[in-house]
């Protein structure tokens, strides 16, 4: 599977997260050059990823960081 995620790094937060079957992937990278074009228009600052996982639970062990609101995730490591 193929995931697009939208993660604004400022507040921490997951904005989108869209998946593709592995049959997609050029529907997929459509989506990520439309998104990142949208955003720059926009003036959006924010992270734009497109990941391969068998899953979404696979995706959320190897990114977690994107599944995690920075509150919680400074709270985990102490900081």
């Amino acid at each position: 599977m193929l995931f697009l995620i939208e993660y604004d790094r400022d507040s921490g937060k997951l904005v989108l997260l869209r998946e593709f079957g592995d049959a997609d992937r050029k529907r997929a990278e459509d989506a990520r050059l439309d998104l990142e074009v949208n955003l720059n228009k926009a003036g959006v600052v924010h992270e734009v990823v497109l990941l391969q996982a068998a899953d979404r639970k696979a995706l959320q062990q190897t990114h977690g960081r994107y599944f995690v609101e920075l509150g919680d995730l400074a709270r985990a490591t102490g900081a």
